[in-house]
């Protein structure tokens, strides 16, 4: 049975939804018959996404709305609200998944953890905040599918601000969660998906073929819907280099530094990356 807010004539606000998982996600959408909301910063890839869509929406480009948007901007998102409203009446399913990552170093350029952390995080938050109340006033089934990332719980080494970022829409989400079932008649919840390795623009490194470790954004979305349905809140994918069984190891020892009192990042330590081999191999 699929979840209420997955039916045909439901609405789906994509965010980042011009390329990758975003637009993979909107497309499954389309393929369900709801209606799609995708936004994007504007441009080519906005336009042929659109077009994209309408081509697999049940009533065509009747049921595809994009909307320029730059989610680190408040403004843009009350635009994307009113917009959504204005031409479906309101949103459904709201999938906060925009994000960058040009890289970053601990004392590098401020300008590229100020646009990291704006984009990735408060993009998360102004979509959550904004459509969340509404979405509980009109009483119906919703969801809310905030995209984090393995690095916000792992956070390995070389790329901080995108960890610090995608850790905070981590602990951003489980309140959201926290608060949507402890609101008196509520029928939204709150999801932390948590992609692996994607061959999407974004992880493409300038590569033109998808490595054989990764999966598609395809796979990816798909994977999400059905552990949506199946009422998860932690949505952990695996790819095709690495199982779950191998992340669930690398997020315990990772909760270990704090138990054990080991030092941070003592997976990549050199005192404790024997033991972090043991530890995974079962010893």
């Amino acid at each position: 049975m699929p979840h209420p807010a997955l039916s045909s004539g439901a609405v789906a606000v994509v965010t980042g939804g011009a390329s990758g998982i975003g637009l993979a996600a909107a497309r499954r959408f389309a393929e369900r018959g709801m209606k799609v909301v995708i936004a994007d910063l504007p441009g080519e890839k906005l336009e042929a996404a659109v077009a994209a869509l309408a081509g697999v929406a049940a009533g065509g480009a009747a049921d595809v709305l994009a909307v320029a948007t730059d989610v680190s901007r408040l403004a843009d998102i009350e635009r994307l609200e009113a917009q959504t409203t204005a031409r479906f009446g309101g949103a459904d399913l709201v999938m906060n998944n925009a994000g960058i990552q040009p890289g970053s170093a601990l004392f590098g350029p401020l300008d590229n953890w100020e646009r990291v952390v704006a984009v990735n995080l408060w993009g998360v938050i102004h979509g959550s905040r904004m459509f969340g109340p509404k979405m509980l006033a009109q009483g119906r089934p919703g969801l809310i599918v905030n995209t984090g990332s393995k690095q916000g719980i792992t956070t390995p080494p070389g790329d901080p601000a995108y960890n610090v970022a995608k850790a905070g829409v981590k602990a951003f989400t489980e309140a959201l969660e926290h608060e949507l079932r402890n609101t008196p008649g509520s029928r939204v919840s709150a999801h932390l998906f948590i992609p692996g390795f994607v061959f999407t623009p974004l992880a493409a490194g300038g590569r033109s073929e998808k490595p054989a470790g990764a999966w598609t954004a395809e796979e990816t979305a798909d994977f999400m819907l059905a552990r949506v349905e199946a009422g998860d809140f932690y949505i952990l994918c695996p790819d095709n280099d690495v199982p779950r069984a191998l992340d669930e190891k690398r997020i315990a020892w990772a909760a270990g530094d704090i138990i054990e009192n080991r030092p941070p990042l003592s997976r990549w330590h050199e005192d404790y990356k024997d033991a972090f081999a043991a530890y995974v191999k079962g010893g």
